[in-house]
């Protein structure tokens, strides 16, 4: 590529940021990076609890069914860079990797770190300035450069991979969103997704109670009857609502402002594998073996007994009655709350909790073939800044790691050009 100050700037050293980086200088690019963290890759050290869900093991489309906005803007990246291509750069890199339930792909050490020393080590030969950009340098529709700590740095082609604003003590701040809307981009208004869910029912004795092969699903009660999400699996009762994969996965079909008029239901079955006719034999053959059974002791027979008692006092049960004396219109009213036990949302958790920002740089100003910008020529978007987020599973550190490899793979172009 032509010289200049620097072939190419990338603003941020997350997982977007360092696999652009890293794919600039395989091909002999001169990369600047600025990052205010100590470390590179911070919020990648901690995501999926440690261990990093990089990505998921599966085909471009199905990694669109599972982005909620914007799924078609990434066709393009994805080809690119599909996750079996993913995947194959990181094992390149030193870094073996296994599949898990729901097709995960984490490194087989469990260790998030090496993910991100993978990427260190790629990017080994990019300067890297520990300073926050404060704006970009643009002339005549194109980018110039940034300037940073009141110096100037000069590159024509920058790319924004600064993230959301989740996990703000990893430095995600959202300051490349005022980068962007100081050039003229388009920001969407940003909320929290992938994040626990405030319900007005609390279990204050439960907190971080694990419920296991358990259905969730998620209506909005103004329109039809089909469930905006629903899934099988696990999460967690919590003192204030609900965690877990499947409230974090529920949290993104959720929208701010119609949570605060309660316009969405959360429904539980706790007996997915069991049809109401089942359950019914089920109870009766309970109460016939057990003349003295109590209310209490069938549902401790029925759900984990740590929320038994709970649930009896919440359906408004007298735990201690005789299920001997149980009527059919009682068994009835049981099953239906085993079966569609409900919950309202109110709020979601803030960004200190969220795994993923919604909203962000329109995609309708992003070359979704390139990651530039409609706007300013030479400047780039990659990962969580853009306004495109997905459900648990690896799906988000997919859309990063592609949007990466496009923009490189555009610069490098261009360059040699």
């Amino acid at each position: 590529m032509k010289k200049t100050a620097y072939d190419v700037i990338i603003v941020g050293g997350g997982a977007s940021g360092l696999f652009c980086a890293a794919n600039l200088l395989s091909r002999g690019a001169s990369v600047l990076i600025f990052e205010p963290n100590r470390f590179l890759g911070r919020k990648l050290r901690i995501t999926g609890k440690g261990r990093c869900n990089l990505t998921n093991n599966c085909t471009p489309d199905e990694v669109m069914k599972n982005i909620v906005r914007n799924p078609n803007f990434l066709y393009s990246a994805l080809s690119k860079m599909p996750p079996e291509r993913i995947m194959s750069w990181f094992e390149a890199a030193g870094v073996p990797l296994k599949t898990e339930r729901g097709r995960r792909v984490f490194p087989v050490s469990d260790s998030a770190n090496d993910v991100a020393e993978a990427l260190c080590r790629a990017c080994d030969k990019a300067q890297v300035i520990r300073s926050r950009v404060d704006s970009l340098i643009c002339e005549n529709g194109g980018i110039k450069g940034v300037l940073a700590g009141g110096k100037n740095y000069f590159s024509k082609f920058v790319v924004l991979a600064t993230g959301g604003k989740s996990y703000p003590r990893t430095g995600s701040d959202g300051s490349g969103y005022s980068l962007a809307s100081a050039v003229g981009h388009t920001v969407t208004p940003q909320s929290t997704s992938l994040v626990p869910v405030i319900t007005e029912e609390k279990f204050p004795s439960l907190g971080g109670f694990l419920l296991k092969n358990v259905s969730l699903c998620l209506y909005d009660t103004a329109k039809s009857k089909k469930p905006l999400y629903q899934e099988l699996g696990e999460f967690c009762l919590e003192p204030y609502g609900l965690s877990g994969a499947m409230a974090l996965s529920a949290s993104c079909f959720m929208e701010p402002e119609k949570l605060r008029c309660k316009a969405y239901r959360l429904d539980i079955d706790f007996k997915p594998g069991l049809t109401r006719e089942q359950l019914e034999k089920r109870i009766l053959r309970d109460i016939s073996s057990t003349p003295r059974l109590t209310v209490d002791g069938l549902l401790c027979g029925l759900l984990p007994k740590q929320i038994a008692g709970d649930f009896a006092s919440r359906i408004e049960l007298d735990g201690t009655a005789l299920c001997s004396n149980m009527n059919k219109q009682t068994r009835d009213f049981i099953i239906d709350k085993l079966k569609h036990f409900t919950l309202t949302p109110t709020a979601l958790c803030g960004f200190d909790q969220a795994i993923i920002t919604r909203g962000g740089v329109s995609v309708r100003e992003i070359e979704p073939a390139t990651m530039e910008s409609k706007l300013v020529n030479g400047l780039y978007f990659t990962g969580e800044i853009i306004d495109c987020d997905g459900l648990t599973g690896g799906y988000n550190l997919t859309v990063a790691f592609s949007t990466a490899f496009c923009a490189a793979e555009n610069i490098i172009s261009k360059g040699a050009d």
